[in-house]
Order: C-alpha cells, then sequence, then structure tokens
C-alpha cells in the first residue's frame, strides 16, 4: 500500500542538473530500499519553495550553485513513498564533487544510454521526457 502523504511529511526536493550532455547523480552512503543512485535532493525546510530546496541541497551535497529553471513534477514516489518534487537546475558555479561525505558515497555524470544502469526501474515520467529532450540536444 502507497503511503499518503500528509500535512506534516516534509517533502523532498531533487535537482536534475544536466551539463555537458549528461546528468548529475549522486549514491547516498544509505540506500532508500532499491533506490542507491538519485539525484541530488533532501528535505524541504519548513517555509521554503520547493525550487529552493533542491537549489540548496545541490550546493550542501555537490558543492555546486545552481539555479533553478523549471519544476518539472511531483508525485508520491513509489519506492519511498514520500512527496518528491523535481526541479530542472542549471550550474551557475563551482564542480562536482562529494561536499556531503557522510551523506554522499560517490557522485557520477551519467549520459542518457546510461541512466537505466543506475536506475533500473526508470525515471518518473515527466523528469525522464524532460532528459530525453535535454540529452539528445
Amino acid at each position: 500500500m502507497t503511503q499518503q502523504p500528509t500535512d506534516e511529511q516534509p517533502g523532498v526536493a531533487a535537482a536534475i542538473i544536466v551539463h555537458e550532455g549528461r546528468v548529475l547523480m549522486v549514491r547516498r552512503r544509505v540506500s532508500e530500499g532499491e533506490l542507491s543512485w538519485q539525484f541530488p535532493a533532501g528535505k524541504v525546510e519548513p517555509g521554503e519553495r520547493r525550487e529552493a530546496a533542491a537549489v540548496r541541497e545541490t550546493r550542501e551535497e555537490t558543492g555546486l550553485t545552481v539555479e533553478a529553471v523549471k519544476l518539472l513534477g511531483e508525485r508520491v514516489h513509489p519506492k519511498t513513498g514520500r512527496r518528491m518534487s523535481y526541479t530542472a537546475c542549471r550550474i551557475l558555479g563551482g564542480t562536482a564533487h562529494i561536499a556531503d561525505a557522510e551523506e554522499l558515497a560517490e557522485l557520477a555524470w551519467v549520459a542518457h544510454g546510461e541512466i537505466p544502469e543506475y536506475v533500473p526501474y526508470g525515471l518518473f515520467e515527466p523528469v525522464q521526457d524532460y532528459l530525453d529532450g535535454a540529452l539528445s540536444a
């Protein structure tokens, strides 16, 4: 049974960052079930906008300075039951690295054809549609 989000449950904001034909993915030290590789993401703080949380979490986890370009969509994640939002972001500065070694084990710039190796169960359709366009350009 899928857990329904509640107003008290903080949402999680993910950043979809495409650079030089690849998308940034991170592997957490502690996986959430089947989720091993995912996008930079974290909890939305009280009073924080989803897009701002995606930008903040990207900086905290990877050291990149990004700006939100477009909210791609929201859903209750089928694997975790958590409320998720996905924001396309553009890099403003920095070099991606593991900035939060307690949380992240590694990061990778993933080519379009490699995504199924990292996320074998597939991506949220609006995210996949965005990446299909952004990574094949």
